[in-house]
């Protein structure tokens, strides 16, 4: 009996860690995507993106503070993930923790590409040899580095969710339609991305395959993490 209260125990403290760390990556992902990469970012347009990004050089370190979080709280996620799915089906919940973490691993990656564009953003002495056109150019590349290699984790993301959700809707306890949500949330993730990886000037297409997966994976993504937060791991209401 104790051992059953200390698992209890345990998995509501996992559940609450992986509630508040999506909730918290939902923000600074509006935050820094949503928000600051929207607003300074002209695509198409190299001089109003090095003028915006260099006029508001605080606002853009915000938003590299912000993926950094968004970072942490994805490997924080992976662990909680595990713990809490692990009763339901341990192999899988190791492989969707290890997905988790290969993503991140990307997350990371892409994250390298916006510091090279904050130091392009500034006026130091290594970059005057370079023509100032010359300098928006390689901000814009490294800008579509970011987003481009992000792209591609986010297909591995939606492996990660295939599986969590799966386990998710295997479970008695999750209910179904976040076991759905998240299932349809992989789907929309892999093939948005996919297509953007190798059907990219297909821009109407993925526009519209955003809208109809959008609803999915609020559903899935923040419905689980709200359901986490104050349902997770706790004991069923006695009849």
């Amino acid at each position: 009996m104790t051992t059953s209260v200390k698992e209890v125990t345990y998995q509501r403290k996992s559940a609450l860690i992986a509630g508040t760390s999506l909730i918290i990556m939902a923000l600074a992902s509006f935050f820094s995507y949503g928000f600051v990469h929207g607003t300074l970012v002209v695509q198409g347009d190299p001089i109003a993106t090095f003028n915006n990004i260099a006029s508001s050089n605080n606002l853009f370190k915000a938003e590299i503070l912000g993926w950094v979080i968004i970072l942490i709280c994805d490997i924080v996620v992976a662990w909680a993930f595990y713990i809490f799915l692990k009763p339901i089906h341990q192999s899988l919940s190791l492989l969707g923790a290890w997905l988790r973490l290969t993503y991140s691993t990307i997350l990371g990656i892409a994250i390298m590409n916006l510091i090279f564009v904050l130091l392009l953003s500034r006026n130091t002495n290594y970059l005057s040899s370079f023509k100032i056109e010359q300098t928006q150019s390689l901000m814009m590349l490294f800008l579509e580095a970011f987003e481009s290699i992000w792209s591609i984790g986010l297909i591995v993301f939606g492996g990660h969710l295939l599986i969590v959700g799966y386990v998710a809707f295997k479970s008695d306890s999750i209910p179904k339609i976040i076991g759905i949500g998240l299932l349809l949330a992989s789907i929309g993730y892999m093939v948005i991305h996919l297509s953007k990886t190798f059907l990219s000037h297909y821009d109407a297409a993925i526009a519209i395959l955003n809208l109809v997966f959008m609803i999915p994976m609020i559903i899935g993504e923040l419905g689980f993490g709200i359901w986490l937060l104050f349902r997770g791991g706790k004991l069923p209401k006695a009849a």
